[in-house]
């Protein structure tokens, strides 16, 4: 499986344990530029929810949540920000979704996530 393939899985896995715990899905892959792209898109009550995701195998050479560097974490603020600036939307957050596939899936949400 390729690298998009993989990511792709994750994601999926996010957007059900999302809609699982009452989120709606607006978008996915939302891209702004070759380095800014949201994940998911979604809405959980009136809260706009910009989603990160990342996958793993295992935790062997780090959790799939220590691979959120500071530029990455920059990038998706400005995703985030041209999102709203293209529309209009008053309660927003950035979470996070680390998932790990083995030895069995684990999956970590961090909600408002900030630096």
């Amino acid at each position: 499986m390729n690298n998009r393939k993989f990511g792709d899985a994750g994601e999926d896995l996010a957007c059900r344990y999302l809609e699982k715990q009452g989120y709606e899905i607006l978008e996915r892959n939302k891209h702004y530029s070759k380095f800014c792209e949201i994940d998911i898109i979604a809405k959980f009550k009136k809260t706009v929810v910009f989603v990160e995701v990342k996958t793993r195998k295992t935790d062997s050479f780090g959790t799939p949540l220590e691979a959120i560097t500071k530029t990455k974490y920059e990038n998706i603020k400005k995703g985030v920000q041209f999102y709203l600036s293209e529309n209009r939307i008053k309660d927003h957050r950035i979470d996070v979704i680390g998932i790990t596939l083995k030895p069995e899936v684990n999956i970590v949400h961090l909600k408002n996530i900030s630096r």
